[in-house]
């Protein structure tokens, strides 16, 4: 073997012997044989292992809620009443709704909530008032008082004011189409009953 060729042989082993060690420098890794400067602490690449979090625990319930219905009033025409008479004729009674909602829970803490249904479970009474429409009649007259009994001869007719219209079977007025048998000048004012029947047009004034 030539010097030159031996020459060549070694340079190549000591460059392979070189790039061996530049290897196991940059890995961290020693190599075989070699010993780690004191103090030299190898890093560990184990990682603690991260806390699970927990899962939010999520509850939907349903939740029956019963509120009041209120009633109306309503009036209608009674004919059996006189006007200006109301009278309840059917009491009214407040009803009964039940809604259902769908309630959401977070971890025991409400977050939202939702119509399912709605129902009537006690419906409502109207209140029902009757207001009368009937007119009621007029009072009735009061009785004419009876007259004083008629007799023949003596004193003045009460129920006369005025000239003396005398107390008799029957009295008319003189210079009249009556026959008596009494008579009596005029003019006569009728202050109670016209028993008479001397005040023919019923202006309060007989025999004018």
């Amino acid at each position: 073997m030539s010097y030159s060729r031996a020459r060549s042989m070694m340079i190549g082993v000591a460059l392979a012997a070189t790039v061996l060690v530049t290897a196991s420098c940059a890995s961290g890794a020693p190599t075989a044989g070699t010993a780690q400067p004191a103090g030299l602490v190898a890093k560990t690449t184990a990682t603690a292992s991260a806390k699970p979090t927990p899962k939010p625990v999520v509850v939907v319930t349903n939740v029956d809620v019963a509120e009041p219905i209120p009633f109306a009033a309503v009036s209608v025409d009674d004919a059996n009443l006189d006007v200006g008479q109301n009278v309840i004729s059917t009491a009214g009674a407040e009803g009964t709704k039940v809604t259902t909602w769908a309630v959401t829970t977070v971890d025991g803490v409400e977050t939202g909530r939702t119509v399912v249904s709605i129902t009537t479970s006690v419906a409502p009474v109207d209140q029902v008032t009757s207001v009368g429409t009937r007119v009621p009649p007029p009072p009735a007259p009061e009785p004419a008082p009876e007259p004083a009994p008629v007799a023949d001869g003596g004193g003045c007719d009460s129920n006369y004011s005025g000239p003396c219209v005398p107390i008799a079977s029957d009295v008319d007025c003189a210079g009249g189409s009556g026959n008596g048998p009494a008579y009596v000048a005029g003019p006569v004012f009728v202050v109670g009953s016209d028993i008479y029947d001397l005040d023919r047009d019923g202006d309060g004034v007989a025999c004018d």
